[in-house]
């Protein structure tokens, strides 16, 4: 593999930038131990421009979208319509909170929400406050102090969604005493399934744990608020889970009086082909909190929706911001809900995750590949390392094919897990989605064939990733 990528201007901008930044001052000494054990260089990337499906580096290298403003450019890269909408609403309104916009955009959200029946919007800035914000409403309607999120889940990183999460133990360091309402249950990922357990099984012994161990050993069932829950795991790894699972819980809830929230700022807006991830199962929760898509990529818009007798008239939740509704969010979500409508947005999204779906089917031949996952446009792929020695980990072959895909012009997501996430556009070209698939097989067949070190065979990156 080539080592001129990232180019001369790019790694200008790094060599000025990393520095300014958290572990900034470990990054050179990290590289330079990486580059001692024969890692390949990490690829990254600075953005000089972003369009359509496309966005460019310093050098103006073009790369494949798969990243998406971490998924929330519904309608690509700096959609000319909504940044006209976004500058017009700042032209005329500038930033004040009482403006005509706000209650618009409520009018047609409220119009698209699960079964009509939430009928009350509030808006925050972001899908962390809105998380928080929706958990707080759970917890002063029912008058209880408990909450049920689950292991992988990922709300936000604001204070109080870190306490919620389970996405990674390390997040919520030295703030361990503060969880004292937040009760984890399992997930039912369809990998790594424990106990020689079916999948069947898993989901019956997550649902079991909730209704029986957590109110039988852990606190009382009738001080539970609410269940919190994303219909599709998305930072977590984007874990599909299975029709029964969400279902039980909307039982569950039934059964022992508890709110269920789905939390909907990833997996909602068409994201996996239909217009909220809920409306796979057949559910309709009592809150939804809805994020990323709804401002189409441009300027920030959240909020949550909720029936009438639980938002309606609650005098003790309490939730706002600054920011929350401003008129340049408000005119981005109303211009973005009006291009779903007019090129149906969400059934193209469902079109397209046909498509990748095919392209995707024969990966699990390769070694490197543990499984892939998608419904719609919510797509992952796990890896391992064959024959793993004691010190290494599975998210080295998922950061080195990330980082094949960079230096052929792909973007994509991988955290400091096991997972590439991929999130196109809902109006994705569909030769430009097929291309970044194609790009995507090479990578991991390149890996696959060659590991992560210089030199020739497998060997199987620490070392810092990338961005």
């Amino acid at each position: 593999m080539s080592n001129d990528y990232p180019g001369k201007k790019t790694r200008a901008v790094l060599e000025r930038g990393i520095p300014l930044f958290r572990n900034g001052l470990k990054f050179e000494s990290e590289m330079e131990k990486a580059g001692h054990r024969g890692f390949r260089t990490t690829r990254q990337i600075v953005i000089d421009k972003a369009e359509g499906d496309f966005i460019w580096d310093m050098d103006g290298k073009r790369f494949i979208d798969f990243q998406n403003g971490w998924a929330t450019n519904p309608v690509g890269n700096a959609h000319p319509e909504v940044v006209a909408a976004v500058n017009d609403a700042h032209r005329r309104y500038g930033f004040h909170y009482d403006h005509p916009l706000r209650y618009e955009l409520a009018e047609k959200l409220i119009e698209i929400m699960p079964d009509k029946s939430l009928t009350r919007f509030n808006y925050e800035v972001s899908g962390t406050e809105a998380a928080e914000a929706a958990v707080h409403l759970a917890l002063t309607h029912m008058k209880r102090r408990y909450i049920i999120t689950f292991s992988s889940s990922y709300h936000g990183m604001g204070l109080a969604t870190k306490l919620i999460s389970g996405y990674d133990g390390a997040k919520n360091r030295y703030l361990e005493a503060w969880t004292g309402g937040v009760l984890r249950a399992p997930y039912p990922y369809s990998d790594n399934i424990p106990a020689n357990m079916t999948q069947e099984q898993y989901v019956d012994y997550c649902l079991w744990y909730m209704d029986n161990h957590i109110p039988n050993s852990m606190v009382p069932r009738d001080n539970i608020a609410a269940v919190l829950v994303e219909p599709g795991l998305a930072e977590g790894g984007n874990w599909i889970p299975p029709t029964n699972f969400l279902r039980g819980i909307r039982e569950l809830c039934d059964k022992n009086d508890w709110l269920m929230i789905s939390d909907e700022v990833l997996t909602g807006l068409g994201r996996t082909g239909k217009m909220w991830g809920i409306d796979h199962y057949d559910v309709v929760p009592d809150i939804l909190v809805v994020g990323k898509n709804l401002s189409g990529g441009v300027e920030p818009c959240a909020g949550i929706a909720a029936r009438d007798d639980i938002l309606g008239d609650n005098d003790e939740f309490a939730s706002g911001s600054t920011f929350a509704g401003t008129p340049g969010g408000c005119a981005a979500g109303i211009k973005t809900l009006e291009l779903y409508e007019r090129y149906n947005l969400v059934e193209n999204a469902a079109r397209l995750g046909r498509i990748a779906a095919e392209c995707m089917s024969s990966w699990e031949q390769y070694d490197i590949v543990r499984q892939v996952r998608g419904n719609g446009l919510l797509m992952g792929v796990s890896f391992t390392c064959p024959n793993k020695k004691d010190d290494e980990e599975d998210w080295w072959i998922s950061r080195e094919v990330r980082s094949q895909m960079l230096q052929n012009g792909v973007w994509a997501i991988s955290d400091r897990q096991d997972t590439i996430r991929m999130y196109p556009a809902l109006n994705m070209d569909e030769k430009n989605l097929r291309d970044g698939l194609a790009i995507m097989e090479d990578a991991i067949r390149y890996v696959n064939e060659h590991g992560y070190r210089e030199g020739d065979g497998p060997a199987w990156p620490t070392g810092v990733a990338g961005f």
